[in-house]
């Protein structure tokens, strides 16, 4: 009783201190902030600073697939600490970088802090989820919401401090860099497994009879990959985040193009990131109180309705439907990936949860190409009416694979 006692205690304090890492792991999508001075410094073009985020998401996918492995062959607090130094030296020599070459960005933080934080991000998913076996949805909508307000916290913090000359940009990624190892250094030193032999409370029966305690069995990463059921939902969540990828890329400009005014259009930017954190926790929390099937359900439907009334209000030039379209695509796109981390628990056990989970993960990689392809057709029809079919048509055709997901 004693074990069962400090096992319900301890896992709220580990989950804070959880919440703390996710926040530093997420300043890799501060990138449109931090990026800013490389652009006014050194001259480097947009294309080459936007395959510095694109290189920086595929090492950042690569990173959490090799977190999987390592946390199962050495446990999690080597490649916790390990990920997070990677990462922070990374960002320590893009605070030293020069303007001779770009390369020198892609490797230190394309790759370095790409990788490192892609480590540190699947441990951390890992070890809070493994102390939330009874909440495992809204234990990943709190991760989720700390790495999500980072761009909001941090990157602005980043931002003001790149402004102010006393400061500049080198100081800023040194403190970046420093900052994001030390609390990752922290985390692995205190965070562990729980022990076996703890037992938590039973996970209560969703609705509809898709309870996290109808898991069969736990399954290897080749098993799950030869299910259809894992495939379908890889791509319905791939459609889903590339309407809101995709919408987060262009959100300022669209809400300019509806007459907001400059400091408007600045603040629904914020607007959407804040409906973002909120969509992963009410969807952690959806999870685990009506079940997988109907939380997916509710956020695929939000996410056509996103994406119809932001149609809507570029067609007909209307700001109050823009701002709604804009909160409602932050809160769909929040609950992508809450509903990834909890469906990959849910469906295929938590013995090989590590590699399933950062293979899950990859999606992100087809979603950033999917908002690269409705980008280019905004540039080429010069309007949004086009990109917004386009993201309609996706959520509609994720409707129909979320249909025929089955347990496996």
């Amino acid at each position: 009783m004693q074990q069962n006692a400090k096992g319900l205690g301890i896992r709220w304090a580990y989950l804070v201190l959880g919440v703390v890492a996710m926040l530093f792991a997420g300043i890799i999508y501060a990138w449109s902030i931090l990026k800013a001075p490389f652009q006014a410094e050194f001259g480097w073009s947009a294309p080459d600073l936007a395959l510095n985020f694109t290189l920086t998401m595929c090492f950042f996918c690569t990173g959490g697939f090799v977190g999987g492995l390592l946390s199962k062959r050495i446990g999690v607090k080597l490649p916790l600490i390990a990920g997070g130094l990677l990462a922070g030296v990374g960002l320590l020599l893009a605070s030293r970088l020069e303007g001779s070459s770009v390369g020198m960005l892609y490797l230190s933080y394309g790759v370095m802090a790409g990788l490192g934080i892609g480590v540190a991000y699947n441990i951390l998913m890992t070890v809070l989820g493994a102390w939330f076996p009874d909440k495992k949805g809204l234990c990943s909508g709190i991760l989720l919401m700390g790495f999500g307000a980072s761009a909001l916290v941090l990157g602005n913090l980043a931002g003001a401090f790149i402004d102010n000359p006393a400061i500049g940009w080198r100081t800023t990624f040194l403190l970046l860099g420093a900052g994001l190892a030390a609390v990752m250094v922290v985390a692995g030193l205190v965070l562990r497994m729980p022990n076996p032999d703890t037992q938590f409370p039973q996970p209560k029966q969703g609705k509809g009879g898709d309870s996290q305690q109808s898991e069969q069995r736990d399954y290897t990463t080749g098993e799950m990959l030869r299910r259809p059921s894992f495939w379908l939902a890889f791509v319905c969540l791939l459609l889903l985040a590339a309407v809101g990828n995709s919408v987060i890329s262009f959100a300022k400009d669209l809400a300019l193009s509806v007459q907001a005014t400059a400091a408007l259009a600045t603040t629904l930017v914020g607007v959407l990131s804040v409906c973002n954190g909120l969509g992963r926790i009410i969807t952690g929390a959806l999870f685990d109180a009506i079940g997988r099937r109907a939380t997916m359900l509710c956020t695929n439907v939000l996410t056509i309705v996103a994406a119809g009334v932001t149609l809507l209000s570029v067609s007909i030039g209307s700001l109050p439907l823009c701002v709604v379209g804009l909160c409602l695509t932050g809160l769909s796109y929040g609950s992508c990936p809450t509903v990834s981390a909890a469906f990959i628990g849910a469906f295929y056990g938590a013995k090989y949860y590590p590699t399933n989970f950062a293979i899950m993960n990859f999606n992100l990689m087809g979603a950033s190409l999917m908002a690269t392809v409705s980008s280019n057709l905004l540039a080429s029809s010069g309007g949004y009416t086009l990109p917004f079919m386009l993201l309609l048509a996706l959520s509609v055709v994720a409707l129909v694979l979320n249909l025929l997901i089955r347990r496996p």
